[in-house]
């Protein structure tokens, strides 16, 4: 049995923070076609391949670590995504080391005919927003530097959603 979570005076709930070296290793995602997705996240995102199980799993990453993304249609081949309104995963937020490196991807997008559904410059971080070919939201961002980052007078993070300005994001592919 799980111990409820003690509380202070106020009513705060006072936990043990985790370890702060803590990451997101990787996300396995059910999709209805393999070969489809594969088009997708090593076609256009270029992601490689790292290791296939017949028709029915894959495993993409960058730069070579076992994955970072899981496909699979154990219990999704040929499958619709979840109708609106229904819990499951709201998107999946891939972290591209530089600003050049989102650029690329804008532009790997727009060659392949991707859509966005939308792009925001979050103070925090620059992002693009759309749909995988099994309907599972896609954020693709970049950090920027800590330091840059808005914060209120009193030092907390103040977050914002502007638009982003895909002409100046595209301006700074590396060709």
């Amino acid at each position: 049995m799980i111990k409820p979570i003690p509380h202070d005076a106020t009513g705060t709930p006072v936990a043990r923070p985790i370890d702060p070296g803590v990451r997101i290793g990787h996300v396995h995602l059910k999709v209805a076609d393999i070969d489809r997705s594969l088009a997708f996240y090593c076609g256009v995102l270029g992601f490689e391949l790292i290791q296939r199980y017949g028709t029915q799993a894959a495993f993409v990453s960058a730069g070579g670590y076992h994955h970072h993304i899981g496909l699979n249609t154990w219990e999704s081949k040929g499958g619709s995504p979840p109708p609106p309104g229904t819990t499951g995963l709201y998107h999946v937020a891939i972290l591209y080391p530089t600003r050049a490196a989102l650029a690329d991807a804008l532009y790997r997008l727009a060659e392949a005919g991707i859509p966005l559904q939308g792009a925001s410059d979050h103070g925090v971080s620059e992002a693009l927003y759309l749909s995988d070919p099994d309907g599972n939201g896609i954020e693709l961002y970049v950090d920027r530097p800590e330091e840059q980052w808005p914060r209120t007078a009193n030092g907390e993070l103040a977050m914002v959603t502007q638009r982003l300005d895909l002409q100046d994001l595209l301006a700074a592919r590396e060709t």
